[in-house]
């Protein structure tokens, strides 16, 4: 029978030009190309009832059978049954008996001189609540991936709130003692909590696959598969797609997406575009920034969850459609982490950790180079030298306190001790920042404020962090030893603040723990000061349990770079991607700390970086094949097999490694053949010597090595070995592009990066570099830092949302950049507050000159940058001259 409906794609007519440009991006064309691929009318929108009737007037049966179709639609999600697959283990116990077997086992493991009665106690609760909630199968499920990661020597630990169960510690998930930090059980698994445990393990990344191909082999690809993630537009995102889509040249789209944040959600300013030089009232132009800001926030495709799991007793088919992921031999479900919680659907977290790889391959280096066997539980503990280390913020490269707002609390901080890590780890977060704990916490610890506990209960909780809550426990404590909640209730305090910006639920915990705080004594001030505090939890804060476990691999891999600063940048090196930095300024670290770094060479290079023997107390570290741009993993194997003692030139390399042309061009272009007395330029002259290869009739024919000889070609100057040293390798042991620059910005008057610590604060400095970080942490109100660094270091800049408007060109796409304002300093933290920026980048083209660039005469308009006016600073402590 026939059915009314108007295949609906809009609401309103007024969205049928987004409707449009969504089909162009789908199609791939532009709005001039789409031609029938695009429907012809408007009509496509939502109609009144009384409107359907009036179109299908002629055919009363249709609309009577869509009134039929649409009343039968009577399914509910919350008839779905979702059940967790039922561990069967082989040893005949329950799941239960399993479980209860393998911890106390573990108990006995960890404690082998006794198990402390606070252990016993914490294993007999815990057990008796999984069991009363049936999730001993998960448990197991979790410990058996662990395991088989184990038995496969891939580094693993379980980190978030997991930490706080003595069953994970007892079963080797987590590494962190819950009873040694008085961690909160009700934090992982609560009783009136009517949902599963929460188990993150972060695995290494380069191996993780081998970890999910070993679930979708125990589960099959009918009961597991991996969870989606909606990846929605952002602004930038949205204008490349729809200038696309609406015909904008490629420069004109690459401009106006470089005048958005990466992150951000603001249309585009028409300000904005008018700085780069288009004009926001041209007709197309309009229309494209009107449909880009009305695209944003779109979902724009579905993605792969970073590692959840969901595993079913039936096949997940019968509950969520399953697809085929992009990446080989990987299966996702169609829906997101949320709507799994909403469903009471297990999720097991197989996470991905760059640190972990780095340090299992720093590992290997130890025992490889100086016979030492050590594991992240063996690494020796409290080693004095390491804490001054962080303390001076000499931490690039270590786990999670690289960036630059940690380097600035690493020196205020100072930290002595291993629970100074788990602070320093979990102080630096959106939730301590704007419930104002941060500041308090520092003037308790220099002494500049007295520690005060209003009642001793509240001591009990507080006294690790100076009487400022920290940590997401801590808030729970408070507010069942100072307020009355129950241990389910505070847990319900926490979820509400997690989600207070959308949950009505927030107020009545706020009179509730307010009004029990006065019911006990407590001032209502100091309890509305509390329960603010708390609530900036509500933004992001770390569990005590999550920073400590986060706290042991700090210490692991800053106590690697303390001691054996060759083997830390060389296992950094070999982990890339990760982390902050790039591998310029790791090996700019690295030769900071008296590494000495020799370059790539086809003859003494692998694919990985390697360490070699030196006349110094290190190794020295071979940078790898891997950093040559370009330059394959199964061809630098091919070369490494057929080396022997050596390749003579290019040619011999093509004849007995089999290199194609191309791959001897790539390592030519890295400079990679000085050990045949090859520099860069011949290299590559040899190499587009070499034959191609022959065809298979002629393959019998060996390729002869030119006779005649080489032709003379200049020599490259230092400036052109530099750039081409960054455009192949990423970075350059020749020199830094600063150094061959340095006479033109002591010309501007510009000061060395390591000379801004012999300053006073408060006096004007000049300071130029290349732009290696920038950032916007969501808590700093439009504030952007950008780090800068010269042939002397690097120089941190504070630049306020307000100079931030006057030069966002500037800061969001400048690669070299002079920055003019004021020295801020407290302690070992250095800070230029930006007043002036400008953009120096067209100078790094002149690097590729010719002729030698330090001779390279000086530009007209040099001093008289956009900005740069006054031509004496009035700098209090010294002329940089």
């Amino acid at each position: 029978p026939l059915v009314a409906t108007n295949d609906v794609h809009y609401h309103t007519p007024q969205r049928r030009g987004l409707q449009d440009v969504l089909t162009c991006i789908r199609e791939k064309c532009t709005i001039h190309e789409a031609g029938f691929r695009l429907f012809a009318n408007a009509e496509r929108h939502l109609k009144t009832p009384a409107e359907m009737a009036r179109l299908f007037r002629h055919y009363p049966e249709a609309i009577a059978r869509t009134v039929e179709i649409a009343e039968r639609c009577r399914f509910s999600l919350d008839q779905l049954r979702y059940e967790y697959p039922a561990e069967t283990p082989n040893t005949g116990r329950t799941p239960q008996d399993e479980l209860t077997f393998l911890a106390w086992k573990g108990a006995e493991w960890r404690y082998p001189d006794g198990i402390p009665d606070k252990v016993r106690e914490g294993l007999n609760q815990e057990l008796a609540l999984i069991a009363e909630k049936n999730y001993a199968p998960f448990f197991l499920t979790v410990h058996y991936i662990v395991t088989y990661a184990r038995s496969k020597g891939i580094l693993c630990q379980g980190r978030g709130s997991a930490a706080n169960s003595v069953v994970c510690y007892c079963l080797r998930i987590t590494e962190v003692d819950p009873t040694r930090h008085e961690l909160l059980f009700a934090r992982f698994v609560s009783a009136a909590r009517n949902e599963p445990p929460d188990i993150d393990v972060d695995f290494e990344h380069e191996r993780r696959e081998e970890v999910i191909q070993h679930i979708y082999e125990k589960y099959t690809r009918d009961h597991a598969a991996i969870a989606a993630t909606v990846i929605h537009y952002r602004a930038r995102a949205a204008i490349r797609d729809v200038g696309k889509a609406m015909g904008l040249s490629r420069d004109a789209v690459s401009a106006l997406a470089g005048t958005t944040w990466g992150w951000s959600n603001e249309g585009i300013d028409e300000a904005h575009v008018r700085e780069i030089g288009l004009d926001p009232k041209d007709r197309s132009l309009h229309q494209a920034l009107v449909l880009a800001h009305a695209l944003t926030g779109f979902p724009r495709h579905l993605s792969q969850h970073v590692g959840g799991f969901v595993i079913s007793r039936a096949p997940l088919y019968e509950l969520v459609p399953i697809e085929n992921a992009a990446m080989e031999n990987r299966t996702v479900i169609e829906w997101d982490k949320d709507d799994l919680n909403d469903l009471d659907m297990l999720k097991v977290d197989v996470l991905a950790l760059g640190m972990l790889t780095c340090i299992r391959k720093g590992f290997e280096l130890l025992k490889r180079h100086y016979d030492r066997d050590l594991t992240i539980a063996t690494v020796p503990h409290d080693e004095k030298p390491v804490y001054e280390m962080l303390s001076r913020a000499d931490s690039i490269g270590v786990f999670q306190v690289e960036s630059r707002a940690q380097m600035s609390m690493l020196p205020r901080l100072k930290p002595a001790e291993f629970y100074d890590l788990v602070i320093e780890v979990a102080i630096v977060r959106p939730g301590p920042i704007q419930g104002d704990m941060v500041h308090p916490y520092l003037r308790r610890r220099e002494g500049k404020e007295k520690v005060e506990y209003p009642s001793e209960a509240l001591r009990q909780v507080l006294h690790k962090t100076l009487g400022v809550p920290l940590f997401q426990e801590q808030a729970m404590q408070i507010a069942i030893v100072a307020a009355g909640f129950s241990g389910d209730e505070a847990d319900q305090l926490r979820r509400a603040m997690a989600t207070f910006k959308r949950n009505g639920d927030i107020p009545k915990f706020r009179d509730k723990m307010i009004n029990g705080m006065v019911a006990k004594g407590y001032a209502r001030d100091f309890a509305e000061r509390c329960f603010s505090q708390i609530e900036g939890f509500g933004t992001y804060g770390f569990p005590e349990s999550h920073a400590a476990s986060f706290a042991k691999l700090v210490y692991v891999s800053a106590w690697i770079k303390c001691f054996y600063p060759e083997i830390f940048a060389c296992a950094l090196l070999n982990s890339q991607p990760m982390g902050f930095y790039a591998p310029a300024q790791i090996v700019r670290d690295a030769r900071d700390h008296g590494v000495e770094v020799r370059p790539v060479d086809v003859n003494h290079s692998d694919w990985d970086c390697t360490l070699e023997p030196s006349s110094g107390p290190m190794r020295a570290l071979r940078l790898g094949l891997r950093q040559v741009k370009g330059f394959l993993e199964g061809d630098a194997l091919a070369l490494m097999k057929h080396r022997g003692d050596g390749y003579a030139s290019p040619h011999d390399l093509m004849q007995r490694a089999g290199l194609s042309a191309a791959a001897i061009a790539c390592l030519a272009r890295g400079d990679a053949f000085g050990s045949t007395a090859l520099a860069r330029r011949p290299a590559l002259w040899a190499a587009r010597g070499v034959p191609p290869e022959p065809p298979p009739l002629l393959a019998a024919l060996e390729p002869k090595e030119s006779s005649s000889p080489p032709p003379s070609l200049p020599a490259m100057s230092l400036g052109e070995e530099v750039v081409e040293d960054y455009t192949t390798l990423r970075l350059s042991l020749k020199a830094h592009p600063m150094q061959l620059l340095r006479p033109r910005f002591e010309r501007l008057r510009a000061a060395p990066a390591r000379r801004l610590g012999d300053l006073i604060s408060g006096d004007i400095v000049r300071v130029g570099g290349l732009v290696i970080v920038r950032q916007q942490p969501g808590t700093a109100h439009g504030v952007i830092f950008m780090t800068l660094e010269d042939e002397t270091g690097i120089a941190n800049l504070i630049v306020w949302p307000s100079v931030m408007e006057r030069y966002r060109r500037i800061v969001l796409g400048a690669r070299l950049v002079l920055a003019e304002g004021k020295l801020q300093r407290e302690g070992l933290v250095i800070h230029v507050v930006a007043d002036r920026l400008s953009d120096h980048s067209p100078w790094l083209r002149d690097l590729n000159a010719h002729t030698p660039f330090d001779n390279a005469p000086a530009r007209a308009d040099e001093g008289r940058r956009p900005g740069y006016d006054r031509r004496d600073l009035p700098y209090r402590s010294r002329d940089f001259h």
